[in-house]
C-alpha cells in the first residue's frame, strides 16, 4: 500500500538499512527487513517475500501489468538518465543483465528491446526484433492504483477457524488466502456502511486473524499410517479422502480430538498474545469464527470454557443456599419420581443434598446400605443426567435450577472425551459459517437445548448459512420444537432484497390473491344458487340475512389484501432463549439468480461462498460494532 510504500521509503531514506531494521507493514501482519529486502509473516507460517524498492518499470505486449526492475538495474537507469538530462545527450543504450536492449531515446520515449537469438556482430537492428517493452521512470507515471492502506486503530480482534482439508474455498486456497478475502471484503463494507462514525474517528477497522489446525494434525505422522493401508487404485480420490474428509473421523476420535483442540486453543492464545504485544494499545474485544468442522470445534471449546471465579463464587454461594434450604427436598423430589421414596430417611441423615448425590458412586451407595436394585435405578439416572450438557426443561423440571447450578458446566455433551483447553480470553461473539453444530448435537444424543442455556464465556451466538449449503444445519429448531418458524433472512448489502427473490414473492402473494378472491366467489355464487325460495312477507328479513351472510364471505375477501405470513417481510418475535442473549440466531444469505436455476450444481459453492460474502461480512461487522454502540449509517430492510 501506499502508506507502507511510505514508510519504507521514510527508513530507507534515513540511512537505517545497516541496522536491519523491521518495519511492520499490512497493517502489521507482516514485517520487512529493510537490509535483506524479506517480507515476514508474523501470525502464520509463510515463506519470506522480496521486498524491492521499485523505481523503474517495464510493460510488455501481453503484460496486464508494470514490472519492476531490479534495484541494482535501476540504479544504472537512473545514473544514464540523469546524465542525459543533464548533458542533453540522449538515444542511450543500456544492456540488462539478460542481455536485453534499453534505449532512453527521449525523456517520454524509453524502450525496452527482447534479446537476440545470437551474440554475434551481425546482429539484427532493434526494429527487427519484435515489438518493445514500454520503459517508465517513476510509480506516477505508470497507470496504477495503489491502496492507501489500512486504518492504524483496530477496534475488534476475531480468530477465524478453518474446517476439513487444508484447502478452504472452490480455488483450493489456503485459509490465510481467503481470511485475506473477508478482511479486504470488510474494509470494503466499512466505508460503504460506517462511513459516518469513520469520518467522527470512532471506527477504524476489525483485524481477522487465521487458525491453522489441519498441518499440526497431519504431521503427527497419521499421514503415513494412512499411506501404508491405502488401496492404490484411485489414488488421487483416495489422497484427497485421506487430507479432508477424514478430519471429520480424526475429530471423533478421542486420541486425534484432544490434538485437534489442543492445537486449536493453543494456537488462538498465542495469537492474542503475540497481537496484544505488538498493539500495546489495543482495547477491543475479541470474537471468533468457524467454518464447518471448525465452527464445531470451537463450539465444543466454548461449552466446556470455566466462568470468571468471581461468578463461580457467585454461584457456589448461590448453591451453598439452595443446598441448605431446599438440597433435601431436591433429593426427595428425584427419589419419588424413581419410586424410592423409603431412602428418603437414609439421604436426610447422611446430609445429601442435589450436588453431592450427582457425586455419588455405586460403593457410596453400598455403604450408605442401598440395596442393588435402588442403586442401580440411581446411578441410571445420574449417568442419564451427566450426557446432557444441554438441558431440556420439557424432559427435566429442575433444569432452571441445573443451570444456575456451575458445577454442570463442564459436563459433555456427548462429546469425544478430551481435555478442553481454556482459553486466555472471554469471546464477545461466535459465529458460525456452513455449520454442522445441530447434526452433531443430533447425534450426539442432544435432542433439545434449553431456552436458558448459554454459553458459559461467550454471550452472542450466530449461526450463519447459505441456502444450498449441504454440510449447514439450523440451531433454533432445537430450541423451540413445537413451532415452526423461518430463519432470519440476510439483508442485502445493497439495501434490499435480490430481484429474484422479490419476484419470487410477488407471484407467491398474487397466487395467494387470486386462489383466496375465486374461491370466496363461487362459494358466494354456489350458496344463491341453493339457497330455497321464500314468501313474499318474509323478503325484508332475507335480504337483511343475504346482506349478513354476504357481508361474511365478504370478509376473508378482503383479509388476504395483507401478505399472507409465509411471506411477509416482519418476522414475529420468536424467544430463541438466552444462547445468543435473547436474539434470533439462525440466518440464511440470499442466493444469487443463477444459483436458484440448480441447487445442487451450486451446493459445493454455497458451502464455500462466505469468505467473499458481503452480506455475511456485514452481519459480523453490524454485531461486532453493535456491542460497542456503533450502528449502520442506514439500517438494512429486515435486519434484527
Amino acid at each position: 500500500s501506499a502508506q507502507d510504500s511510505e514508510r519504507l521509503e521514510a527508513a530507507h531514506g534515513a540511512g537505517r538499512e545497516q541496522d536491519d531494521v523491521v518495519v511492520p507493514t499490512s497493517g502489521g501482519r507482516y514485517d520487512v527487513h529493510l537490509r535483506t529486502r524479506q517480507r515476514v509473516a508474523v501470525y502464520w507460517e509463510e515463506e519470506a517475500a522480496e521486498v524491492r524498492r521499485c523505481t523503474w518499470f517495464y510493460k510488455g505486449e501481453k503484460d496486464n501489468k508494470f514490472i519492476p526492475y531490479s534495484e541494482s538495474f535501476s540504479e544504472e537507469l537512473e545514473e544514464a538518465y540523469m546524465i542525459a538530462v543533464t548533458l542533453g545527450e540522449w538515444k542511450k543504450k543500456l544492456e540488462s543483465p539478460n542481455r536485453e536492449v534499453i534505449i532512453l531515446h527521449n525523456p517520454k520515449l524509453m524502450v525496452h528491446y527482447h534479446p537476440v537469438a545470437s551474440s554475434d556482430d551481425w546482429v539484427s537492428t532493434p526494429t527487427e526484433q519484435g515489438r518493445p517493452r514500454t520503459v517508465k521512470r517513476g510509480v506516477e507515471n505508470i497507470a496504477v492504483e495503489i491502496p492507501n492502506g489500512e486504518p492504524l486503530q483496530i477496534d475488534h480482534l476475531v480468530f477465524v477457524v478453518h474446517g476439513i482439508g487444508p484447502a478452504c474455498d472452490i480455488r483450493f486456497r489456503s485459509i490465510v488466502q481467503c481470511v485475506n478475502d473477508f478482511r479486504n471484503v470488510s474494509l470494503s463494507m466499512l466505508q460503504a456502511h460506517f462511513k459516518k462514525a469513520q469520518e467522527q474517528q470512532q471506527v477504524g477497522r476489525v483485524e481477522f486473524l487465521p487458525v491453522n489446525w489441519h498441518s499440526s494434525l497431519h504431521s503427527t505422522g497419521v499421514d503415513v499410517d494412512l499411506e501404508r493401508i491405502t488401496l492404490p487404485s484411485i489414488n488421487r480420490l483416495r489422497h484427497f479422502i485421506n487430507d479432508t474428509i477424514l478430519d471429520v473421523f480424526f475429530y471423533n476420535s478421542s486420541t486425534y480430538c484432544q490434538t485437534i483442540v489442543d492445537t486449536v486453543a493453543s494456537e488462538m492464545n498465542r495469537l492474542h498474545r503475540l497481537f496484544l504485544q505488538r498493539n500495546p494499545q489495543f482495547k477491543g474485544g475479541v470474537s471468533i469464527a468457524g467454518h464447518s468442522l471448525g465452527s464445531l470445534i470451537l463450539f465444543d471449546l466454548l461449552t466446556n470454557q470455566k466462568a470468571d471465579p468471581e461468578e463461580d463464587e457467585h454461584c457456589a454461594q448461590g448453591s451453598r443456599t439452595t443446598s441448605s434450604t431446599g438440597g433435601s427436598k431436591e433429593v426427595k423430589e428425584i427419589l419419588k419420581k424413581l419410586e424410592l421414596s423409603e431412602y428418603c430417611d437414609v439421604f436426610e441423615k447422611e446430609k445429601m443434598d442435589r450436588q453431592a448425590l450427582f457425586l455419588c458412586t455405586e460403593k457410596n451407595l453400598k455403604e450408605m446400605g442401598i440395596p442393588l436394585g435402588p442403586r442401580m435405578k440411581i446411578l441410571h439416572y445420574i449417568s442419564s443426567k451427566k450426557e446432557m450438557k444441554v438441558w431440556s426443561p420439557s424432559q427435566h423440571g429442575d433444569s432452571s435450577e441445573e443451570i444456575r447450578n456451575c458445577q454442570y458446566r463442564d459436563v459433555g455433551l456427548g462429546q469425544v472425551s478430551a481435555n478442553y483447553p481454556q482459553l486466555n480470553y472471554k469471546p464477545t461473539i461466535f459465529f458460525a459459517f456452513g455449520s454442522p453444530i445441530g447434526m452433531f448435537l443430533t447425534v450426539r444424543g442432544v435432542k433439545r437445548i434449553d431456552p436458558n442455556y448459554s454459553l458459559p464465556t461467550c454471550k452472542g451466538f450466530f449461526n450463519i448459512y447459505h441456502p444450498f449449503d449441504p454440510v449447514a444445519y439450523r440451531i433454533e429448531p432445537m430450541i423451540v420444537p413445537d413451532l415452526e418458524f423461518e430463519p432470519m433472512l440476510l439483508p442485502h448489502h445493497k439495501g434490499r432484497k435480490r430481484m429474484h427473490l422479490e419476484l419470487k414473492e410477488g407471484l407467491t402473494r398474487m397466487s395467494v390473491d387470486l386462489k383466496n378472491n375465486l374461491l370466496g366467489s363461487l362459494r358466494v355464487a354456489w350458496q344463491s344458487f341453493t339457497r330455497s325460495p321464500v314468501p313474499a312477507l318474509e323478503a325484508a328479513s332475507t335480504e337483511a340475512e343475504a346482506e349478513a351472510e354476504a357481508g361474511t364471505e365478504k370478509h376473508p375477501d378482503t383479509k388476504p389484501e395483507e401478505p399472507p405470513a409465509a411471506v411477509k417481510e416482519e418476522t414475529p418475535l420468536i424467544n430463541v432463549g438466552r444462547l445468543n442473549g435473547g436474539n434470533r440466531i439462525d440466518y440464511v444469505l440470499q442466493e444469487k439468480p443463477i444459483e436458484s436455476f440448480n441447487e445442487y450444481l451450486f451446493a459445493l459453492q454455497g458451502h464455500l461462498c462466505y469468505w467473499e460474502s458481503e452480506d455475511t461480512v456485514l452481519l459480523v461487522l453490524k454485531e461486532i460494532y453493535q456491542t460497542q454502540g456503533i450502528t449502520l449509517d442506514q439500517p438494512l430492510p429486515g435486519s434484527q
